[in-house]
């Protein structure tokens, strides 16, 4: 799961949960697996080294196909996991994609075993099957645990926000393309993709990556640029100004679906929001807010926006597919990899070295101290469309929580030379071998795109479409039906 993953029916319990300045995963919560690891010491920065296992033949089990897992230790007392798989097709010459999930505080192995990865864990808990429509068909893909804390990374917890996590991730790269193994792919096309709070994530990514590549060219610092050549976000929360007012719109009338709660808790939502030190007026100041005081302003407006108006809009169904209620008993997508995470002979033949957990509380603790969750990352995102970059944001459209309206509504509102004929565009159906499987908007670089019948993991309810998709994209054309 990923944006507010963790939260009850009350959506509060859990996500209010308070955190300490810092928070270390003690040495006694790490496993004596005896990992025969791979081990490479950096040369740039002291005390960091790449150790992991080549080819642990779990999951990806396509003949000739390679793969890496194990940790990146960025810095002392900070090891961060990754799962790295080389394309089935073409590895030599295909691009490279990160994809990171949300939360924050919540594990990307959430996005390898039920979106996009080479395999998918069985009902038994303890065996895969191959996905036949894997990211890694058309890319590399490296899928990572950040900030450190979440999934199998570990160590000392203190990212507290998103513009303190970019620079973590950025050393990450630093160092994994100075290793022998990987550094044949550093020059490659570079995609970031990722979903729900990845719409924080993604943009502020980018956008300090190419800073980083600026002062690199310039002069100013050492390093290796990285070729970033498209963003893709789907499900994404960039503007909660705009996002939490969508949540009124959607639970009155869900495109297709018609309206979602009764008139009486519509009613409600509508007074939380818009009376008068509502929801909308506290996230103007926390949007306003310049001052030491504007984290926990940013934090009470987030708190009365998740119990007022995203909790009753959501009320019993499932957030990140309203066609299910959050009690079914066999949700979809279903989450026998967590099992398969935490089996002790799995986590020592991948390299794990802590018990896995899909979100964790206490990086989601950190976030919240300072506002995160409440401040917009729409600016960036703009300047980053502005700049022509390669960006597809799209959104399935039964998801609740990030829904596709209010994930519409933000990028209508973004900044940018494409604005005014991005909102006279029309949608235009996409068909896959004759079936329509969503509508989009092309301006130049940029796309936005809703999926028919998918939900907030958008690859896990059309792997199909969304490997066409991610094609598309990663090939830099702009979205099309294929015959």
């Amino acid at each position: 799961m990923e944006i507010f993953f963790v939260l009850s029916q009350l959506f509060l319990s859990v996500f209010r949960a308070a955190a300490p300045p810092d928070v270390s995963v003690s040495e006694g919560a790490l496993l004596d697996i005896g990992t025969p690891y791979i081990k490479f010491k950096s040369n740039i920065i002291a005390d960091t080294q790449v150790r992991y296992v080549r080819n642990s033949g779990v999951c990806e089990t396509t003949p000739g196909v390679n793969q890496w897992s194990g940790y990146l230790d960025i810095g002392t007392n900070m090891s961060m996991w990754f799962w790295f798989f080389e394309a089935r097709n073409e590895s030599d010459t295909a691009p490279f994609t990160l994809w990171l999930n949300g939360g924050p505080g919540c594990s990307s192995m959430i996005g390898l075993f039920q979106e996009n990865g080479p395999c998918q864990v069985n009902p038994d808990n303890q065996t895969t099957v191959i996905n036949p429509y894997s990211w890694n068909s058309k890319s590399n893909m490296i899928y990572v645990d950040q900030p450190i804390g979440s999934g199998f990374s570990y160590g000392t917890v203190d990212v507290n926000s998103t513009f303190a996590s970019a620079p973590p991730v950025w050393t990450f790269f630093q160092l994994l393309f100075e290793n022998e193994e990987f550094e044949k792919f550093k020059s490659r096309e570079f995609i970031l993709a990722t979903e729900s709070y990845g719409g924080h994530y993604g943009p502020e990514f980018v956008a300090f990556f190419e800073e980083q590549n600026t002062k690199i060219m310039n002069g100013t610092l050492e390093g290796q640029v990285m070729n970033i050549t498209a963003l893709m976000i789907n499900n994404g929360w960039h503007d909660p100004l705009i996002q939490f007012e969508s949540y009124l719109e959607f639970a009155t009338d869900a495109p297709g679906y018609g309206q979602l709660q009764s008139d009486e808790i519509l009613a409600a939502i509508n007074e939380s929001l818009y009376k008068e030190g509502g929801c909308r007026d506290q996230l103007i100041a926390c949007y306003r807010a310049e001052t030491e005081e504007s984290n926990k302003i940013c934090y009470d407006a987030d708190d009365f926006c998740l119990m007022n108006v995203q909790g009753p809009s959501i009320g019993d169904l499932d957030q990140y597919d309203f066609l299910q209620k959050a009690s079914s008993p066999n949700p979809f997508p279903p989450m026998y990899y967590v099992n398969f995470l935490q089996n002790t002979t799995i986590m020592q033949k991948i390299g794990a070295q802590v018990r896995y957990s899909d979100c964790s509380d206490p990086v989601l603790g950190q976030f919240n101290s300072t506002g995160d969750d409440a401040r917009t990352l729409l600016p960036q995102l703009g300047a980053l469309a502005d700049s022509g970059l390669k960006i597809l944001i799209w959104a399935g459209e039964t998801d609740i929580n990030c829904n596709w309206v209010g994930v519409h509504e933000s990028v209508l509102a973004m900044d940018w030379y494409g604005n005014q004929t991005l909102t006279r565009t029309p949608f235009t159906n996409m068909t896959i071998d004759g079936e329509t499987v969503a509508a989009y908007q092309n301006v130049d670089n940029f796309t936005f795109a809703r999926v028919y019948g998918a939900g907030h993991e958008v690859p896990a309810f059309k792997p199909e479409a969304s490997l066409e998709i991610f094609s598309q994209i990663i090939h830099m054309e702009p979205l099309h039906s294929v015959p």
